[in-house]
């Protein structure tokens, strides 16, 4: 069960003269198997609150919980992207796959197998001899996620994985995501800064305050997944909701709301 809780979750840096509250009595609960997207104001915490859940940053106060156990280090069952992929360049993508294997102890044969498994999920089979430095982009991002299918986990973060890929990559890329959830039913946790790609990858809408980081709102979007749901007046019902939110949350500063995406 990879049900996350975070409770009165607060964390507090140390800046050069001052302290800086990145969360302040943040809670919010995911069920085991459900998709969430969180979005807010940059510097509101996003990427704080999923280092927490990651077991990669200790709560000044507060706890976080996966599956009723309180997180005080990395999880084996827990993924995480990052936007830089987090990619060794002087190894294959073969090896990349299976780095995350390797540290926790898989034998080489079950590495092997595992890692070249979730290659062939992601269409990277043909490139299992070659080096991060040249492939695409998409084709990094690709790899991250083949390296987190291959841990089998039951809880995949991602911290704007997509965010530097141009605009058909990310779509493309979104599909592969929405797909592979579907046949896993892993619970998975979204930051983006993206409305529109909030609304395709969460079942659920999280809207953070500025810093320190609340909950300030939570849209339901029952429709995700739904095929075609991209297209359907609901989804830009949904974008429309979020995009008030956000710009009553302060998110837009000066910028003109237009479009679906926030940045």
């Amino acid at each position: 069960m990879a049900t996350v809780d975070a409770c009165e979750v607060e964390v507090v840096y140390e800046g050069v003269d001052r302290l800086v509250r990145a969360l302040e009595a943040c809670s919010l609960t995911v069920e085991d198997g459900e998709p969430v997207a969180i979005i807010g104001p940059s510097g509101c915490g996003k990427s704080t609150l999923l280092l927490a859940m990651a077991g990669l940053v200790r709560p000044t106060d507060g706890d976080v919980l996966v599956g009723g156990e309180t997180v005080s280090g990395p999880r084996l069952r827990t993924a995480l992207i990052l936007q830089d992929f987090g990619l060794l360049p002087w190894k294959t993508v073969f090896h990349n796959a299976a780095l995350g294997l390797e540290v926790r102890g898989v034998s080489p044969a079950q590495r092997a197998e595992r890692a070249g498994a979730a290659l062939e999920r992601v269409g990277l089979t043909d490139f299992c001899g070659a080096y991060p430095g040249e492939l695409s982009g998409g084709m990094r991002q690709r790899l991250a996620l083949a390296r987190a299918l291959a841990l089998d986990a039951d809880l995949l973060l991602m911290d704007e994985p997509l965010s530097a890929l141009d605009a058909l990559t990310r779509e493309d890329l979104q599909g592969l995501l929405l797909d592979i959830w579907r046949q896993r039913q892993h619970t998975a946790i979204l930051v983006t800064h993206s409305i529109e790609e909030a609304v395709f990858l969460g079942r659920r809408v999280v809207v953070l305050t500025p810093r320190p980081g609340r909950v300030a709102a939570i849209v339901e979007n029952p429709g995700m997944g739904a095929e075609g749901y991209r297209s359907t007046p609901e989804f830009y019902e949904r974008c429309d909701q979020l995009r008030r939110l956000l710009a009553a949350e302060g998110a837009f500063g000066e910028t003109a709301l237009t479009g679906v995406e926030a940045s």
